[in-house]
């Protein structure tokens, strides 16, 4: 059962647990991440579009915002929210739903912490690695300033609304997300499948940054931050280690037991995706500064023990 304070008192928390609000909680990252928060001892509600009546859901449908005195009973917000930006081709009206997903929600949920009569402690909202463009060879950290094309458009955008909670007294980290790995969601599958077909290979050239970590580890961040009041502000989870795609294409061969000698053609991926597709042909050098600085230790920082994890 999840124990609620009344209206206007102190939030529950002893004993570092705490009653935290998430959206997107049924999603990729969000179903790993309420179990370990529930196995923790944290009292978890996960917020749902549909009707409900359990106790650890919560009916609501941004923009509109949440009363404050449901604010109020939460010591942290974590807000994964957001449409999947692939694999479908980005057209005006996708491109507008991507934005408004991330935008509206996150705007509505610090809305929301303004109006309540006790503030979240803290504010972890998803952000992602697109938010720098494309960099070439160059080191991104957190440091570095953002792109220019539609995806770093949409996290600054994203991020900037999760910042005016600060102007309330709620520390707010985002966390930007870089490719995620696992076996049931993601792009993995995806990625996975032309080699099951022995047809994998790199896309285009292949000298193209892909950032890449465990979900596992995003789930572990998100976790180190949320109990580590010194860390706030942008935190890059991508795994220390970032590889090409063609070294990754080589790894998930041999894996999988498949060559990994068939490129996709630049053109092809460009004629099927659009404007996501040279995305895809472009990549970035992303290291985890701020989190390895703050004490966070990856369990997988190899890319060939996370797959073959994965696919144990």
């Amino acid at each position: 059962m999840v124990k609620f304070t009344p209206s206007g008192a102190i939030p529950f928390c002893y004993n570092g647990l705490m009653n935290i609000l998430i959206t997107g909680g049924r999603g990729f990252i969000g179903r790993p991440l309420v179990r370990e928060l529930r196995q923790s001892g944290h009292q978890i509600v996960v917020t749902t579009r549909e009707k409900t009546t359990s106790e650890e859901a919560l009916t609501w449908n941004p923009p509109e915002l949440l009363p404050s005195d449901t604010m109020s009973r939460f010591d942290a917000v974590i807000n994964l929210a957001g449409e999947k930006i692939a694999p479908a081709r980005w057209t005006k009206e996708k491109k507008e739903s991507i934005l408004s997903s991330r935008v509206n929600t996150t705007r509505a949920l610090v809305r929301s912490i303004h109006n309540s009569l006790t503030k979240p402690r803290v504010l972890i909202s998803a952000s992602a690695i697109g938010y720098y463009g494309a960099r070439d060879d160059e080191f991104i950290t957190e440091d570095a300033l953002p792109g220019t094309d539609f995806l770093a458009e949409v996290c600054v955008k994203w991020e900037q609304e999760a910042f005016r909670a600060e102007e309330y007294g709620t520390r707010v980290v985002t966390v930007r997300i870089g490719g995620v790995l696992e076996a049931d969601g993601g792009a993995l599958p995806t990625m996975a499948l032309p080699f099951k077909f022995f047809l994998g290979g790199p896309i285009g050239k292949g000298s193209q940054w892909f950032s890449w970590i465990h979900r596992d580890d995003v789930v572990g961040i998100i976790l180190y931050v949320l109990e580590n009041s010194s860390v706030k502000g942008p935190v890059n989870a991508t795994a220390p280690n970032p590889v090409t795609n063609r070294d990754f294409s080589a790894a998930l061969g041999k894996i999988l037991h498949r060559p990994s000698r068939l490129a996709v053609p630049g053109f092809m991926v460009k004629l099927t995706l659009g404007e996501l597709g040279a995305v895809l042909l472009k990549g970035q050098r992303v290291i985890p500064e701020k989190a390895v600085k703050a004490g966070y230790v990856f369990k997988y920082g190899d890319l060939h023990e996370a797959l073959r994890v994965i696919y144990a």
